[in-house]
């Protein structure tokens, strides 16, 4: 199907039949925008993550409307309802607790399914933690890449660490303050003390702090305190010289022929960590 939403309707908004993906603040409630106002005024409803933290956003700007919660309890039973709701002409807006819908929540599902069914999505955009902690960081910004939350599995969230380790792109990364310290920990493991890191927390609001320079730094600053508020991490990519580049090559050929040995590849890498001094999960990676 054509979409045929063009720019001049974009005056008259909302317009019905239509999903909106509303960007809403992610602490300082001044950043909502003039055009998310108007459209949380004027949809037919709002599909909310919490109702109650979506009420202090329309007490603030005298929104009333009405709500439904969409969260990832409940979000594939209600897909159905808002679609609908949008095929009977009805105008829609999805906001998440804070930030851009879509980002790690179940956004991005109804999006796929309003389409399918040859609806209208359109994104009113508005603060995003990743990006307002990348660029408040000063690492390199022109390409990164964004791993959300990092999986709670054992081997899934070891593959994770690895691949954030070898990662020549700037990486950032989302984490509850209660996990802080032990995700820390890790990245210690898998990525040395000397990695450059910054963690911003409690983005936008009164008390946000941007803490760095490396990884034992940031170990040490919290090893005596709770950690409180929103995480967002961002981590600085290796610069890979054209002798690690040679030092890769080695390292894969004589892994290669440990494992055409008959050796398993945990056990393969194992072995040549012990061999080398190099850290076992960049030599896992290899392959």
């Amino acid at each position: 199907m054509i979409n045929n939403y063009s720019l001049s309707h974009r005056n008259q908004e909302p317009e019905s039949g239509v999903l909106y993906m509303v960007g809403t603040p992610i602490g300082n409630l001044n950043d909502l925008s003039y055009r998310a106002i108007n459209i949380l005024k004027n949809v037919s409803l709002i599909a909310c993550e919490d109702t109650r933290h979506t009420k202090k956003i329309m007490n603030k700007f005298n929104i009333t409307n009405n709500l439904i919660s969409f969260n990832k309890h409940n979000s594939f039973s209600k897909i159905p309802r808002i679609i609908k709701d949008l095929k009977q002409s009805k105008s829609i807006a999805l906001v998440s607790d804070a930030g851009m819908p879509g980002i790690c929540d179940p956004g991005e599902n109804i999006v796929q399914a309003v389409k399918l069914e040859g609806l209208d999505v359109i994104c009113v955009p508005g603060p995003c933690a990743a990006l307002t902690a990348l660029i408040s960081s000063g690492m390199p910004s022109s390409s990164f890449i964004f791993e959300g939350f990092l999986p709670k599995k054992k081997i899934e969230r070891e593959k994770a660490l690895s691949k954030i380790s070898q990662n020549e792109k700037t990486t950032i990364i989302f984490e509850s303050p209660h996990r802080l310290k032990n995700l820390l920990r890790e990245l210690l493991n898998y990525c040395g003390g000397d990695r450059e890191i910054e963690i911003a927390r409690e983005l936008t609001k009164k008390f946000e702090e941007h803490i760095g320079t490396n990884i034992n730094n940031a170990i040490k600053s919290f090893e005596e305190k709770e950690v409180k508020g929103e995480i967002t991490i961002v981590i600085k990519g290796i610069v890979k010289s054209k002798g690690n580049d040679l030092m890769e090559s080695e390292l894969k050929k004589e892994l290669k022929e440990l494992l055409d040995a008959g050796l398993s590849l945990s056990s393969a890498s194992r072995y040549l960590a012990k061999k080398t001094g190099h850290k076992k999960s960049i030599i896992y990676n290899l392959m």
